[in-house]
Order: structure tokens, then sequence, then C-alpha cells
């Protein structure tokens, strides 16, 4: 494949992650998509190897643009400022730390840019979120009024034009459950962003998008960061009192559904 001109700016948040970090590292390093990448991992204050780790995997692989940042813990959305504030990518793609991209992911993603380039914000599928009445492949556009009923974007599937950050700027520091939502729902609210039902990632090696682990293991709090998301975007005026309503009630049997299939499990 001929090389692309474009670089891409890859934000990987690390807390405690020593165990998966290289296997996220390495699902960058073998993208089939042939282009310069600058990879940022960012280490929020781990206190297992993960720093060592890192600086290991540096170390060996030097043809590899990988830049490890440290800083004081402050959680996912100062990591991934960070990130932000050091990249200069024409794209920016986000990967948890926990997460591998398949290694088609970034070929397929700027095949679909390029060939609608109204997109400015493109998410993906992974096996927790996957619409099985919707043909592999297809692609959705995702609107506020989509976005508060379910959130169609997890991060380490998402790539996007840095004009988006420029716009945008950062996520709110403040929140730390539901905070990409935050980020995500800000950027419907100017840009043009879609789904693709597609699978481009392993998620966590497995794991579910609730309960199991990780922030998202305190569900109580989750829903307490969705509903104040809600709240903000109503009394910005990107949502109406009926919307906002409806999707405060549809959050909360979403809440008890949640409930019941983690105490399901134990």
């Amino acid at each position: 494949m001929e090389k692309s001109s474009l670089l891409i700016s890859v934000i990987i948040p690390m807390y405690n992650a020593s165990d998966t970090i290289v296997k996220a590292l390495d699902s960058v390093k073998n993208q089939s998509f042939n282009c310069d990448f600058e990879v940022f991992v960012v280490n929020d204050g781990s206190t297992d190897d993960s720093k060592s780790v890192v600086e290991k995997y540096i170390l060996d692989n030097k043809s590899f643009n990988v830049n490890l940042i440290n800083q004081s813990n402050g959680g996912v959305s100062k990591a991934r400022n960070t990130g932000l504030r050091s990249s200069n990518g024409d794209f920016i793609a986000f990967l948890d730390s926990d997460d591998q991209w398949f290694p088609d992911k970034l070929e397929k993603q700027t095949k679909l840019l390029e060939l609608n380039p109204q997109i400015d914000l493109l998410g993906c599928a992974f096996d927790g979120l996957y619409l099985p009445n919707t043909p592999d492949g297809s692609l959705l556009k995702i609107d506020i009024s989509k976005l508060i009923f379910k959130n169609y974007f997890q991060p380490s599937t998402v790539i996007m034009k840095r004009k988006v950050f420029e716009e945008i700027g950062y996520f709110d520091e403040n929140q730390k459950y539901a905070e990409d939502i935050n980020y995500f729902i800000c950027v419907a609210s100017k840009f043009n962003c879609y789904f693709c039902n597609l699978i481009v990632i392993n998620y966590g090696d497995g794991k579910a998008g609730f309960g199991d682990s990780g922030l998202s293991a305190n569900l109580k709090e989750m829903h307490r960061g969705v509903n104040k998301n809600l709240k903000f975007a109503y009394e910005n005026q990107l949502i109406t009192l009926k919307q906002y309503i409806l999707a405060r009630m549809w959050e909360s049997i979403k809440y008890v559904r949640r409930i019941v299939i983690v105490r399901m499990k134990k």
C-alpha cells in the first residue's frame, strides 16, 4: 500500500495497565494503514510498573513514534487532554490501555472518511455495541437526539478530524463518569458524527461494557454522570424539554436493568 501523507495522533490514557498496554501499543504498530503515527501514552500516576513497561517498549521499538508523558493522577479526562495538547495530527484517534484495535481498523475508517467527506467524527462497533438488525458496515448519522438515548461512541473506536478538537476543545476534567458522552454531545452539537456498524476493536479482552471493572463498574456514579450530561444538554438548549424528560426516563430504565444483570451474574 502506498504511504498516506496523513499524520494520525493516537492518545492512550494509562493507569495501572502493565498487563495490557503492550497489546494496545502493538495494535497501533500493526495497523495495515500505511501512514505516520504519533502515539501519546499518558501515564496518569500509575502505581504499578506501567511506566517501566512503556519505557522498555519505546527502547525496543525505536522506529515507532511512541511518546510517554507522566503526570500525577487526575483521571482519564485529564490524561486525554494532556495527549490532545501534544497532538499535531490531521486526525485524532483514542485508544484505552486495555483495548486493542483490529489490524485494519484505521484502513477501513480512513477509507470511509475519504468516501464520505462530510463525516467529522466516526465511531464504530465492538462486541458490546453491534446492531444485529442493521447490515454490517452501515453508516448511521448520530445527532444529539440519538446520542441522548444511546452512546454510539466508545472512545477506542473513535477517529475525528483535527478541526473538531480545535473547535470543541478539551474533555471536562471535573467529570469522572460518562465524561466521554459529555464530550461527544458537545461534538454532535456542531459537527457531523457517524457510527459505522462494523466491529473494529477488541474491547477490554472481552469484559462487559459495564459492571466488570474500572469506572464503569460503579453503576450508580455512571447513572449520575449520564443524567448530568442530559441536564447539560437541556440547559444549553441542545435538546428540548420533552427530549430531556424522555431521555431521563429511558436512562432510569437502563439503570435498573444494569443492576439486575449485574446481580444475576453474582
